[in-house]
């Protein structure tokens, strides 16, 4: 069903309008006449005849026609009641404005459920509860109690908080920051971020999707729908109540370092969402891709009357990862003919302290024109001789008649600049008050652009044994075992083109020798049980041993002293191993997110990864290109690709290696955690090896 009367009905009924100044139901209705709404209102209020001039209703069938809209008001007891008498009416679109829900307890939960059943029933979408409103300044529609209308503009905004939205309207109108649509969903009991990106995705009034959220209920879903509007228009996103509970219990190292910010941040990046770090932030990014076309390239050319903030704006440049732009020979000329002779000609283009309202014309245009510029930033420091209204009209003039590159403006100070910063204010035009938040903003911009270029996904599927990892998993779920042996679990990976050493179990140090003599020498030895995660710890692995009597030794030595350090620990025995070759110790693994399914992660491995935390993560499924990217991401990436001399490892090899790990997870939900670390990479040609891998399963 649509949500298009939520913000454009006919027809509002306030069900809860109050006749007293200061209580929530007067001020939606107050908001609703303010705001100029053109359509019909009805306050119902079986206690007064008309509020604010307008005839009051006792209930809503009396008022003998279907309202399009209803806004409930009335304490939570009572708003069962009121939905019946929506249903009954025929109101197919309800806002739900009052506390006290579920998220005040179990009976308010039992009665948030009641209204959920019956507008199921009826088919109502509802809006809330617990929630500020909905506002659609392009309609003249305030159907909240969160202050003055703001300005018309192209943003959809949708917050989970009432409050913070109230800030963040007071805060755009006094930025002069206009929206299409907002509406707070509250408890999202049945309208939810996922129904309001769908309907903002397709809305022609839409330009930019912004909002804050705490949850997303379904995850997935929203991640598919978020990755189609991303191609569209630009979603900004706060999101916050990020918690790390999960990671703590984790068993493995990819579960800890796997925590609930860890898988939203993926999602962000998977679907193109920019994430903003505060209501500032959001506002910053909004304007300029509200006002200015995106950039061709990430190439940036800086035009500023003074040196420091040039020299700022570079070091910002290089920050961020963009690039300088090299002005042509051509554009070079043209300044030196008509810039002063002490100016600089390059990028930072400076045209010195002096400069007038005309120099600035003359060298914005110039540097617009060069093919070689995908972006500009004007910066403008207030000095003796400085015109900064003038210069900011002539600003205004040009990107009225430029439009196919952003533009940022950066004049810097106070109230010498502040009848200039008011004039890009009404102008809709991106102002920033620092070099760093302007470029930025330009990053993200370029970054935004990056994504929606970026090559379709092609997840490429390997010849694998399923059935065998299969009959492994179900076999430890039918017996109630969910941490598979490190056997089992490298059988599984062995399924799907994992490489294993060699080995066997042993119970005796004779039995352990044998092993030793059949595999060859050296080995490695480490301690049997499926109560130990970290064998190392308490000295349960043991390397490089060269011969029986080493061997023999070590057993009898791990067999008496680690039921000391865990006497809890069922002991089954050693694990005899072959000794790997040299090579470079990473770890990959799998964390399966609640909300958004398998987190694959990459990073540097061995005892240390949960202390360096060198780690990256993205959801499967996985392209060859973002398993590249996974190893790119990580400070261990320099080491893996050789350096200071040192031979490389087969990269490619890798990045195989973490796309049949996320065929395997996405292939058995079953499968929660999996770690394998240390996994032994080498040079090119040369097949890594799991050394060690756990794994954690459950019935789904």
């Amino acid at each position: 069903m649509s949500l298009e009367k939520f913000f454009n009905p006919a027809s509002v009924a306030i069900v809860g309008a109050s006749q007293t100044p200061g209580k929530v139901g007067y001020e939606i209705l107050v908001n609703m006449i303010k705001a100029g709404y053109p359509g019909k209102l009805y306050p119902i209020n079986p206690n007064a005849k008309e509020i604010e001039g307008i005839a009051c209703y006792p209930d809503i069938a009396s008022i003998g026609q279907t309202p399009e809209l209803a806004v409930i008001v009335v304490p939570a007891k009572a708003v069962p009641a009121v939905m019946q008498q929506c249903a009954k009416a025929g109101v197919k679109s309800v806002v739900v404005i009052t506390a006290g829900f579920k998220e005040v307890g179990p009976e308010g939960k039992e009665l948030e459920q009641q209204i959920v059943q019956i507008a199921k029933q009826a088919g109502i979408r509802v809006i809330g509860p617990n929630c500020l409103g909905v506002i659609s300044p392009i309609e003249k529609l305030n159907a909240s109690f969160g202050g003055d209308l703001p300005q018309s503009g192209v943003i959809g905004y949708i917050s989970q908080s009432g409050a913070l939205l109230a800030a963040i309207l007071d805060a755009a109108n006094a930025m002069g920051i206009g929206f299409s649509k907002l509406a707070s969903i509250g408890n999202k009991a049945d309208v939810d971020e996922l129904d309001l990106l769908k309907a903002f995705g397709s809305d022609p009034s839409v330009k930019v999707i912004a909002g804050y959220l705490e949850s997303i209920t379904d995850g997935n879903d929203f991640l598919r729908e978020a990755e189609q509007v991303s191609l569209k228009k630009p979603i900004l996103l706060m999101k916050s109540g990020g918690t790390e509970a999960g990671a703590k219990a984790a068993s493995s190292h990819t579960g800890s370092l796997a925590g609930s910010e860890t898988a939203y941040e993926c999602m962000f990046d998977r679907a193109g969402i920019i994430r903003c770090s505060s209501i500032k932030v959001q506002f910053d990014f909004a304007r300029t891709f509200v006002s200015q076309p995106l950039p061709a390239g990430r190439r940036v050319a800086i035009i500023t009357n003074a040196g420091g903030p040039g020299i700022m704006a570079a070091d910002a440049i290089e920050r961020e990862e963009l690039e300088f732009a090299k002005l042509t020979p051509k554009t070079i000329k043209m300044l030196q003919e008509k810039l002063p002779a002490a100016a600089n000609f390059y990028n930072p283009v400076d045209i010195l302290g002096d400069a007038l309202a005309d120099r600035y014309e003359f060298a914005i245009e110039t540097v617009l024109d060069d093919p070689g510029v995908d972006a500009a930033l004007i910066l403008l420091t207030p000095q003796a001789m400085t015109e900064a209204t003038k210069t900011a009209e002539t600003v205004v003039k040009i990107l009225r008649k430029k439009t196919q590159k952003p533009v940022l403006i950066c004049f810097l100070g106070g109230g010498k600049v502040a009848e200039a910063v008011e004039l890009f204010r009404k102008e809709h035009l991106p102002y920033y008050d620092s070099p760093e938040i302007a470029v930025q903003t330009l990053r993200v911009m370029a970054d935004y652009v990056r994504w929606r270029s970026r090559p379709k996904r092609v997840v490429k599927m390997f010849a694998v044994n399923r059935r065998k990892a299969e009959n492994i998993i179900e076999r430890n779920l039918r017996m109630g075992t969910t941490d598979l042996s490190e056997a089992d679990s490298k059988e599984v990976l062995e399924a799907y083109g994992f490489v294993t050493p060699k080995g066997s179990i042993a119970t005796t140090s004779e039995q352990a020798a044998g092993i030793a003599e059949q595999i060859g020498f050296p080995v490695v030895m480490k301690i049997w049980s499926p109560d130990l995660t970290h064998k190392s710890d308490l000295g349960g692995v043991v390397l490089g041993l060269e011969n029986k009597r080493e061997v023999m030794d070590a057993f009898d030595l791990m067999m008496y002293r680690i039921p000391k350090k865990a006497p809890k620990a069922k002991i089954l025995g050693v694990l005899v191993q072959e000794m790997c070759r040299r090579g470079k110790e990473v770890v990959i693994g799998m964390n399966r997110d609640p909300h958004f399914g398998p987190l694959i992660m990459f990073g540097m491995g061995g005892t240390m990864v949960e202390v360096l935390k060198d780690v990256t993560f993205y959801l499967a499924p996985l392209t060859a290109d973002e398993a590249k990217q996974m190893l790119m991401n990580t400070k261990t990436y320099k080491v893996l690709k050789g350096f200071r001399g040192e031979e490389g490892v087969d990269i490619d090899a890798i990045a195989e290696s973490l796309q049949r790990l996320s065929q395997l997870v996405t292939e058995f939900p079953q499968i929660q955690e999996l770690d394998i670390n240390p996994y032994i990479v080498s040079a090119a040609g040369t097949a890594p090896v799991a050394v060690d891998a756990r794994m954690r399963v459950k019935k789904v």
